[in-house]
């Protein structure tokens, strides 16, 4: 995607991140962990191609991308909101769909990225392999995002000061488990609630089944996340057990404020500091921003990363309750719905070949 349907000025076209990372072989190709290989054997038989599975003909509306309801843009009820006309509104729907997905895009490039570092960094050969699999979906990610942005919006916003600096920590650390901590469980885990709370709220065909569809291959990046950090992290000593706790709850508070869409508010010439007031203060917005830990709050409970600190700053931000989630019921409820997109566009065609041969 070229920097020419950016709606601000992108410093650089190339992000160079330095940093050193330890190479490790693993010729012990016997070993394995049962639960990570199933996961790798998914891993394989879930691959698909977003040119074949999407249907990219369906038409995307810029007055109101996702078809949803007014009641879902941040900024809904507020005084800003209420000056604006019908033409203001369509265009900020526009902008906010583009920002979403732009931010969802880079991320995605970050997993990209991460997922090929864990392949060079994991000791374990298991991990290896599934990481190898997980490259292969990021790439596919990175492309239908992009494609969708560029086709169905013709708009798309820079990466997010808050997601560059979370990817720029975990991308420079050379220890292979904050590469998990910080990708597969923290920026996926967050992703993951956000794309669901899309997907939802979408009744756009072309936005839900592009989000259903990545949905299912981040749930399986989540549960290796999970798996291997499991295994990991009763290994540690207190000292490192609370670095990393550390860096779970600056990352969190990191994460939470990339959802303020201050790039939007600026670029549109709405008055800044009234829309983040609005959005920090708003009921529906603090709900909405407390369901993006659902995934993340039970999966560091899961991996042994649940001390004084990181609840105390779940506690604070209002997502201690999410700790005893089922994540596993979670992930079958992403690859149902997968599935259920696939079984009604399998119908759709059926009934039209059906039509064109009556």
């Amino acid at each position: 995607m070229t920097t020419r349907v950016y709606t601000l000025p992108v410093d650089q076209t190339r992000w160079i991140v330095e940093g050193g990372a330890r190479t490790v072989f693993n010729w012990e190709y016997d070993e394995g962990r049962d639960r990570l290989l199933n996961l790798y054997e998914k891993g394989k038989t879930k691959q698909w191609n977003s040119r074949d599975r999407i249907d990219w003909s369906i038409e995307v509306d810029h007055d109101n991308p996702f078809e949803s309801l007014d009641a879902y843009v941040p900024i809904y009820g507020s005084d800003v909101w209420e000056k604006m006309g019908p033409r203001e509104r369509a265009q900020l729907k526009h902008h906010l769909a583009a920002w979403q997905f732009s931010q969802f895009l880079h991320g995605e490039q970050g997993a990209l990225i991460c997922a090929s570092k864990i392949v060079q960094t994991v000791p374990d050969i298991d991990s290896k392999f599934y990481a190898a699999t997980q490259v292969m979906d990021e790439a596919r990610h990175v492309e239908t995002y992009s494609r969708f942005l560029h086709e169905k919006l013709d708009l798309a916003y820079p990466i997010n000061p808050h997601l560059k600096s979370l990817l720029d920590n975990v991308v420079t650390d050379s220890r292979w488990d904050m590469t998990y901590l910080g990708m597969q469980v923290l920026i996926e885990g967050l992703a993951l609630a956000a794309f669901g709370l899309i997907r939802d709220v979408a009744e756009n065909p072309l936005a839900r089944a592009v989000t259903a569809y990545v949905m299912e291959d981040e749930a399986r990046h989540v549960a290796f996340g999970r798996l291997a950090l499991r295994d990991f992290y009763p290994q540690l000593t207190e000292r490192e057990r609370q670095e990393r706790e550390e860096f779970c709850v600056e990352a969190c508070y990191l994460m939470r404020d990339r959802f303020l869409a201050e790039e939007v508010w600026s670029n549109l010439g709405l008055p800044l500091e009234e829309c983040l007031r609005f959005v920090n203060t708003s009921e529906a917005q603090t709900q909405f921003r407390s369901l993006l830990f659902t995934r993340i709050a039970p999966t560091l409970k899961d991996i042994g990363l649940f001390g004084d600190q990181v609840r105390s700053a779940f506690s604070d931000m209002g997502v201690l309750g999410y700790s005893d989630v089922d994540l596993d019921a979670l992930s079958r409820d992403d690859e149902r719905t997968a599935e259920e997109i696939d079984d009604a566009r399998r119908k759709q065609v059926n009934q039209t070949i059906a039509a064109a041969s009556a």
